[in-house]
């Protein structure tokens, strides 16, 4: 009840004269209680407010308030403000959706200020909506940061107020994936999702059909349970005309004082109810949703609180409606409650026009550097989170926690997307730059322990020191330059973060072309030398200058390729030699400018490349498994600045090419062409201009072309926007009909010029057939099949029957008004001066026959998301296969992951429970083998070690999997209700094997895979020490002892135990500490030798058959689940 008082003034007019009569104090109550009346039309009033995790300004800047002159936002003040405002008013409601604010304010704040939000949260007053860092992108992100981002904000909400988000709140997207809707929405537990943005014809039709709200089916293979309730707003997500009230809005409030002038009570009433009918007139049921709220409000929240309670209370007086303050989880209930039919929606929202001329199709490929920033560091994140379980999570020391909060902020709607200013996009690559310094150290830190050698006790051996090279996308590895001195080795350890076997080839670059290369055995492997491009020296020492401020040594003549066989989630050694002669792996090379003498072949697969006299500056693909020629040539499309009539510029954002045709790249009238032949691959380089290369590459025994393109600078002095396109030319029949994939998972069917839910109107042929693409591409016929895959997020689409085009880099000199109010116009600054971003990426192109592409589609692109992770250290001579661990595997022996699953996320979280994630790659009927249930034994997985508790949970992990499933709601449909597929069955606790359906992603929570760790305290022991054990049997440890005071400085440092026992009781006694892993279950602890010390002991601990973990222990808690130690000193208990 809000309570509102003023005077009231009895008038009294007496001839000309106002004589004002007596004054009494009157209080007016708000009766803001909130009601569901099923006979009247129910509004729900949800008070939100939208805050950008980085935009026009970055984010911090957003939270503090800085840097006003943009925009004046403080994320800060919005929370405090709506804080103090619920604790006025118990009826009082608020949603909040981006973590990566809340936790910056939860920080700051006094555990007396916990426990009243705290509160709040329970009684529902403020509610988490999305609950992920950031209100993510669904065009540009892989699904795998989706989940990754939305897990770390879950994560949080749940330890801090033991909550679970129900609802998807998407309000700001450019168009929404069908990945979002079943595996961001329904995978989750949501009740329902919501979203602002859809095509502007698409929306129309909706209100005049009461269609805005459906049941959309994101997922063909995963049936009726991959749907979930979906409303699409009548219009943006603010509120109608006339009702926003920040301090500053123009919206008229209701004056209620009748002392005052301009009193206005019924006049509002009547404009509240007229905007209320306005909407039941396009949605179905009594209950209506009003947001309350837009861009950074409620930064004064009692401006609007204050007049919402006049709403709620004169509306409901008034009686022809019921006003409520709301939540959309409220109100989905409300929907539910109804028991009405909804329409089927399957395949998903893209693309998003908010106008004839105005596709959101641009921002698919704007930014393309910072999109592959994106992505390369989401694939090391993968595997340095599995670094970080193999080797033990430390409370101190690095972590991947710094680079799991840059990514998870990366896949904002408005960074990854491409779409922010550009000093918001630096700071964005600034934040993933830090937190990928801190996983480096993580990795180099992890591979040296797992790679230490169990040595005998009195040979010493310091951690491996290891660098790695982030730029070898340029061929920039100041690692493998560096000019070996006399008997010295590099040692490249190979990382496979992947549950399978890999033999894939490695390319680094070397200072000479005398070296050979040997596996862990001794046993040399082919190599190949190649010399480094012209192209790659220029952009190496631009680059290099430009972003690390030092130029890189011109030593670098060549680059060294190797096949590396690696082991399924683990690690091979390689040693690389100066022979100081020619080695047999140097290329033979073919170079020519202009045009050909004759026909040039190059390929010994079922893929061969082919130039002609006429076709230097296009590549020609032959499949010879269906005699099927793909050519490949490179355009750009000039942007549109507007017209008269339609200012509609090409920009972040919109894509309007100026005409519906490409224009060719004009270069120079000499292409140059080189064919590089070797022993694992041959390569074909070729100059298109001054500004667009190309690397093509075929490997032996694979059937796809790997092709390395470099454009940029794109030339801006004639004053155009232009749009780099790649087209690839075949005579398929194709009817019009492609593939495209949402997020990186399901495969979408696009057909040219046509949407499934209404009748398009074409004014825009190329921006409006143009679809987001994170894995690939794909179209076929009835009998050919013909595949692309990309490095990252980019745009593309089939514009003409048999052809494919992608678009790979944007300059845009002109805005294309929204919002954002700056030019697209990415440059690269060196001491000569700027010029435009110079980008450099690789996209694959396969032909198969029909039905065929599905395998390579599927297990390829996994291994381009996580590629090989290198790391280098100089050893003397043979030093490093004698004494340390060259391979190793985290499975049992022999075992790998079946070809048609993914290993997602293995990682350990901060309460030492692993957090594990199994995802079947093949969707329902793509692949006549593959596409099968198929199961996964968690006992090979980790090596048989004992797992106390295998609990399956929601796709965050922040619900057990049944408990989500009992809460869901299954809404009723129109028509058919949609198909219900065969899921995995519970996994048995005994067995402990997943069954993954087609498409489906299991999630588990898992404990007791290592023991639990505390820190060590000071503890007094005297010079022999008895421990005993009861109850358990002891397995093999390995303990490393790192003495904190000088004292100890004569102790081994290393001592090796096996202990191969089957009593139920040990008596151990000894001068030494150790820890006993013990069934898996926490372990206690033994220090001792003579005098009072403080020791620190740093464990590795053998868990799944390598060692794990350097932790400190608290010997008081070391032993908290039920065993019993019994110390004895001196004969008597200590």
């Amino acid at each position: 009840m809000a309570v509102k008082c003023f005077h009231s003034f009895a008038l009294h007019i007496l001839l000309a004269t106002i004589v004002i009569g007596g004054v009494n104090s009157e209080c007016i109550e708000y009766n803001t209680a909130p009601r569901i009346v099923t006979e009247k039309i129910n509004v729900h009033l949800v008070p939100h407010s939208h805050d950008d995790v980085g935009w026009l300004k970055t984010v911090d800047q957003y939270y503090v308030g800085a840097n006003n002159s943009i925009r004046g936002a403080c994320v800060e003040n919005v929370i405090e403000s709506v804080i103090a405002s619920l604790l006025d008013d118990q009826n009082r409601k608020f949603i909040y959706v981006e973590m990566a604010f809340f936790q910056r304010w939860w920080r700051q704040q006094s555990n007396a200020k916990k426990v009243k939000v705290k509160k709040l949260v329970d009684s529902g007053q403020l509610e988490f909506i999305n609950g992920g860092m950031c209100m993510h992108d669904e065009a540009t992100p892989h699904y795998i940061d989706m989940i990754d981002q939305t897990t770390l904000g879950h994560q949080f909400i749940k330890s801090e107020f033991g909550q679970v988000p129900r609802v998807g709140w998407q309000i700001d997207p450019f168009g929404h994936s069908a990945a979002q809707a079943y595996l961001l929405g329904a995978e989750l537990g949501f009740d329902s999702l919501f979203f602002a943005r859809i095509d502007y014809q698409d929306r129309a039709k909706r209100l005049r059909e009461k269609t805005l709200e459906v049941v959309w089916q994101g997922s063909k293979s995963l049936g009726s349970s991959s749907q979930i309730f979906t409303g699409v707003f009548p219009r943006h997500y603010d509120p109608p005309d006339g009702f926003t009230f920040e301090i500053n809005d123009v919206s008229p409030p209701i004056q209620d004082d009748p002392s005052l002038f301009d009193y206005n009570v019924q006049e509002r009433v009547n404009d509240f109810v007229a905007a209320a009918l306005a909407q039941v007139n396009v949605t179905r049921t009594n209950h209506i949703m009003w947001l309350m709220g837009t861009d950074f409000r409620y930064q004064y929240a009692y401006s609007w609180y204050r007049q919402m309670d006049k709403f709620i209370h004169y509306v409901n007086k008034d009686g022809r409606l019921n006003v409520l303050y709301s939540t959309p989880s409220i109100y989905t209930d409300a929907k539910y409650a109804a028991n009405e039919s909804w329409p089927l929606k399957t395949d998903d929202f893209f693309p998003y026009a908010d106008k004839p001329n105005a596709y959101w199709t641009g921002y698919f490929t704007s930014r393309p550097a910072f999109k592959r920033y994106v992505r390369d560091l989401s694939g090391y994140y993968l595997a340095a989170r599995q670094l970080e379980f193999l080797r033990g999570r430390s409370s101190s020391g690095p972590t991947t926690d710094m680079l799991a909060d840059a990514l998870a902020i990366a896949q904002h709607h408005d960074a990854v997307s491409g779409t922010q200013r550009q000093h918001v996009a630096a700071d964005y690559a600034l934040r993933l730059s830090m937190g990928y310094l801190q996983a480096e150290k993580l990795v180099a830190s992890s591979l040296s322990f797992l790679s230490a050698s169990k040595s005998s006790p009195d040979k010493k051996n310091p951690d491996t020191k290891f660098q790695q090279c982030p730029l070898l996308n340029i061929s920039y590895c100041p690692a493998s330059e560096a000019r070996l001195s006399s008997g010295k080795s590099l040692v490249v350890v190979v990382y496979n973060s992947l549950g399978w076997k890999r033999e894939e080839v490695v390319r680094v670059p070397v200072s000479s072309e005398n070296v050979i290369v040997k596996d862990a055995s001794g046993k040399e492997v082919v190599s190949q030398i190649l010399p480094l491009s012209d192209i790659t020296l220029r952009i190496r020492k631009e680059y290099v200058k430009a972003y690390l401020g030092r130029s890189p040594k011109d030593t670098a003549k060549h680059v060294l390729a190797f096949i590396a066989s690696v082991p399924p989630l683990g690690f091979s050694s390689y040693v690389i030699s100066d022979t100081g002669r020619t080695g047999r792996g140097l290329s033979a090379s073919y170079v020519t400018s202009g045009s050909l003498n004759q026909d040039v072949e190059v390929g010994q697969g079922n893929l061969k490349l082919l130039y002609s006299e006429e076709g230097v500056k296009m590549s020609r693909y032959l499949s010879t498994k269906n005699q099927v020629t793909a050519e490949q040539t490179y355009a750009y499309y000039i942007g549109s600045n507007g017209t008269d009539k339609d200012p509609q510029a090409s920009g972040a954002y919109v894509f309007r090419p100026d005409g519906s045709r490409p224009i060719k790249s004009g270069g120079q009238a000499q292409a140059q062409l080189t064919v590089v032949r070797g022993p694992l691959f041959d390569e074909v380089h070729q100059e298109f201009n001054s500004w667009i290369s190309q690397i093509t590459r075929v490997y032996k025994g694979k059937d796809h072309a790997e092709i390395e393109f470099t454009v940029g600078p794109i030339p801006a002095d004639d004053g155009n926007s232009k749009e780099v396109i790649t087209k690839l030319t075949t005579t398929m029949k194709t009817n019009g009909t492609f593939y495209t994939d949402s997020n990186g998972r399901d495969f979408i069917k696009r057909v040219r010029d046509f949407r499934t839910d209404w009748d398009l109107q074409v004014y825009q042929p190329v921006a409006g057939n143009y679809y987001p693409i994170n894995l690939g591409i794909y179209m076929q016929d009835k009998t050919s099949e013909l595949s692309v895959l990309v490095d990252r997020a980019v745009g593309g689409s089939s514009l003409e029957d048999g052809q494919i085009e992608l678009m790979l880099h944007r300059r845009m000199l002109h805005d294309d008004i929204r919002g954002v109010g700056e030019i697209l116009n990415e440059t690269v600054c060196l001491p000569d001066g700027c010029k435009g971003l110079t980008i450099r990426g690789k996209f694959y192109v396969q032909i198969d026959k029909p039905g065929d592409g599905a395998r390579w589609r599927r297990t390829f692109g996994q291994e381009i998301y996580s590629p090989l992770l290198l790391a280098f250290t100089e050893q003397e001579g043979d030093h490093w296969i004698n004494s340390h661990k060259t391979t190793f595997s985290a499975f049992e022996p022999s075992y790998s992951l079946p070809n048609n699953v993914a290993l997602l996320t293995l990682q350990e979280l901060e309460n030492g429970e692993v957090l594990l994630r199994l995802a079947h790659l093949f969707e329902v009927g793509e692949d006549s083998e593959y596409s099968v249930m198929t199961k996964v034994e968690l006992k090979k997985l980790f090596n048989n070690k004992k797992m106390s508790k295998v609990k399956e949970t929601s796709l965050t992990g922040n619900q057990e999997k049944a408990e989500m499933e009992k809460r869901r709601l299954i809404w009723k449909v129109e028509g058919s209700a949609g198909e219900e597929v065969k899921r995995g069955e519970a996994v048995d606790e005994e067995e402990l094997v997943v069954e993954l359906a087609p498409m489906e992603i299991r999630t588990f929570l898992i404990r007791g895979t290592r023991p639990l760790v505390f820190p060590l305290r000071r503890v007094t022991f005297p010079n022999t020490l008895s421990i005993g054990f009861a109850g358990f049997g002891l397995q093999e440890v390995v303990a490393s002892l790192a003495p904190f005071s000088p004292a100890l400085s004569g102790i081994q440092q290393l001592l090796t135990l096996r202990l191969e026992l089957s009593r139920r009781l040990f008596w151990l006694n000894g001068r030494l500490g150790f820890v006993f892993a013990v069934d898996g279950a926490p372990s206690c602890l033994l220090a001792g030798s003579g005098g009072r010390w403080l020791v620190l002991v740093r464990l590795r601990v053998s868990v799944f058959g390598h060692m794990v973990g350097r932790v400190r222990f608290l010997l008081q808690r070391v032993c908290p689940l039920g065993l019993r130690p019994k110390v004895v000193m001196n004969g008597g208990p200590l």
